[in-house]
Parts: structure tokens; sequence; C-alpha cells
């Protein structure tokens, strides 16, 4: 059941992935993200807020997995 739930939803965040990718192609509005030592590289808005939305999707599906077990 545990394995069953985190293969669904890497899939699911994958599949979300491409999509972003596939939808990003033609943004032309790009920005740079500060971290704490250094900048990234310009890249589109869309991307940085899919992104920081898949990864936070992914890592709450997986939290939530792990506490239902114990």
């Amino acid at each position: 059941m545990f394995l069953r739930k985190i293969f669904l939803s890497i899939t699911f965040n994958f599949s979300l992935f491409l999509l972003l990718m596939i939808g990003i192609q033609n943004s032309s509005n790009q920005s740079k993200v500060n971290l704490i030592f250094n900048e990234s590289v310009k890249l589109p808005i869309g991307f940085i807020l899919g992104v920081s939305f898949i990864s936070g999707s992914l890592t709450a599906n997986i939290l939530q997995s792990n506490l239902k077990i114990k």
C-alpha cells in the first residue's frame, strides 16, 4: 500500500512536470531566483511556480504516507 501510494504520487507529479515543460515553451516573462548565496539563471516565471508546486505536492504526499505508517 505504501509503495503504491508513492508510485502514484511520483507518476502524477511527473506527468504534471511534463505538461509544464510542454506548456512553458513560448513563455517570455523571465526572472531570476534569489538563493541564499547566489542567483539562478533567468527562468520563466511559470516554470518557477510550477516546479515549486510540484515539489511541494510530492513532498507532502511522501510525508503523509510516512506518518500514516507509523
